[in-house]
């Protein structure tokens, strides 16, 4: 692949639902590109177990935590010089888990409105990534995945939390227009394990980056 490409590269983002694969891949592209993982701050993140016990009560404290977080790993990434891969976006917070938490009835009217203003007034100092990569997947593919690593605090999720998530993940990408888009339905894959199957994840990302077939 060209060099010159390679220097252009800063910004490469996974998106998808939990556990949809997003850290798994991201680590496995970093190793294969030499790029650097920033990951979703979720081991120290002060909310999050608090967040599952009692949605309503921590909802819009665990996004504005998540929002600051996304975006100064934005501007990290943008002043860097080194390209990095980052698990999950800010846009994941914005148009797919906060409205979910509103819609829900566990975000406020007046929480949901003073965040989603900071994100807008954020995402004007931002630029998008250089490549978007869309992990879809059916709801069983991410249940098997959630219990095969066994977090505590995912242990309460219910199957409509999830379902409600992917309608939003969906909508969100089909109206995608901020830069380039890559969509890699995950159901029938297992790059984690089979070599051939992350080989053909290379080659899609490969082909938008650098126009290689």
């Amino acid at each position: 692949m060209n060099d010159t490409n390679l220097k252009n590269i800063k910004h490469i983002a996974v998106a998808g639902n939990i556990g949809a694969g997003k850290t798994t891949l991201s680590e496995m592209l970093s190793n294969h590109y030499d790029w650097t993982v920033m990951y979703e701050d979720t081991n120290t993140n002060p909310y999050l177990s608090d967040f599952y016990n009692d949605m309503k009560r921590w909802s819009f404290n665990l996004q504005i935590y998540f929002l600051n977080s996304r975006y100064q790993q934005i501007l990290d990434i943008r002043a860097g010089e080194k390209a990095v891969i980052q698990d999950r976006t800010i846009y994941e917070d914005a148009f797919i888990f906060a409205p979910n938490l509103h819609d829900m009835g566990l975000m406020s009217e007046r929480d949901f409105s003073n965040y989603f203003e900071l994100f807008r007034l954020m995402s004007t100092q931002v630029a998008a990534p250089d490549l978007l990569i869309y992990l879809q997947s059916s709801i069983p593919t991410l249940v098997e995945h959630i219990q095969k690593r066994g977090r505590d605090y995912e242990g309460s999720m219910s199957l409509d939390y999830l379902k409600r998530l992917n309608e939003k993940y969906e909508n969100w990408i089909n109206n995608y227009t901020d830069g380039k888009l890559l969509i890699i339905n995950v159901d029938n894959l297992n790059f984690k394990d089979k070599a051939e199957d992350f080989g053909y994840i290379i080659e899609k990302v490969d082909k938008e980056l650098f126009g290689l077939f």
